[in-house]
C-alpha cells in the first residue's frame, strides 16, 4: 500500500476564534482547542484508525500544533518539521482580513495578492513540496499536525495542483483529513471532518 497522509488542523486559539492571521506567533491552544485535541485523541484509538500503531509522525513546532499533537497522544511519537510551520504572514500577522482590507487593500484576498514582508505562496508550495516527497518516500501512513493555510496548499500540491486551489478548500481547527490513492492517482479520501467534535 502507497503511504496516505493524516492531516490535522491544530486546535482552536484566542486568535483563531477572532480570525487573525496567525502565522509564526507562538501562541496556545485555548480550552475549547484543548479538549478538541482530546476528543481527536479518542476518534484515532478508535475503529477504523485503532490507534495508527505504525504510523510515523511529524509536528509544526509551533506550540498550537505540537500541543494538539500531544493532548491527541502522540507527542512521544512526533518529529518537529520546520517545513510544517504555518504561512509568514509578515506585516498581516495578527490582523483580520476586515482591518487589512479597510488598510488600503480592499478585495484583498491572501491567495489572490499575498503579503507584504513575509512569504510568497510560492515559498509555501515549495515547504509543502518538501513534506509531499518525503511522504512519497515512506513505507508507512504519515499523521501531520500543522495549520490550517500551510495544509491546504499541502493538499493542492498532494493532487498536483497549483497553490491557489486551496482558497478553494476551507480547513476548521481539530479537523481530520485523509490524503491518498484512486487507481494510482493521489487522491482526496477525506476533508475537513469534525463528528469527533460534536459533543463541545
Amino acid at each position: 500500500m502507497a503511504p496516505r497522509i493524516l492531516l490535522v488542523r491544530h486546535g482552536q486559539t484566542e486568535w483563531s476564534l477572532l480570525g487573525k492571521h496567525t502565522g509564526r506567533t507562538d501562541i496556545p491552544l485555548v480550552a475549547e482547542g484543548r479538549r478538541g485535541a482530546a476528543l481527536l485523541g479518542e476518534r484515532l484509538r478508535g475503529a477504523p484508525f485503532g490507534g495508527l500503531p505504525d504510523v510515523e509522525v511529524w509536528t509544526s513546532p509551533l506550540a498550537r500544533a505540537a500541543q494538539t499533537c500531544e493532548l491527541a497522544g502522540f507527542g512521544d511519537r512526533a518529529e518537529p518539521w520546520d517545513a510544517l510551520m504555518e504561512w509568514d504572514y509578515g506585516d498581516y500577522e495578527g490582523r483580520t482580513t476586515p482591518e487589512i482590507r479597510a488598510d488600503g487593500r480592499p478585495g484583498w484576498v491572501i491567495w489572490r495578492d499575498g503579503v507584504e514582508g513575509g512569504e510568497k505562496l510560492t515559498d509555501v508550495a515549495h515547504r509543502a513540496d518538501e513534506v509531499v516527497a518525503r511522504v512519497r518516500e515512506a513505507d508507512r501512513d504519515v499523521l501531520l499536525f500543522a495549520h490550517g493555510h500551510v495544509l491546504r496548499v499541502l493538499c493542492a500540491r498532494w493532487l498536483g495542483l497549483e497553490p491557489e486551489f486551496a482558497a478553494r478548500i476551507s480547513l476548521a481547527p481539530t479537523s481530520l483529513s485523509v490524503l491518498g490513492w484512486a487507481y494510482g492517482d493521489p487522491a482526496l479520501d477525506s476533508w475537513n471532518d469534525t463528528a469527533h467534535l460534536d459533543s463541545l
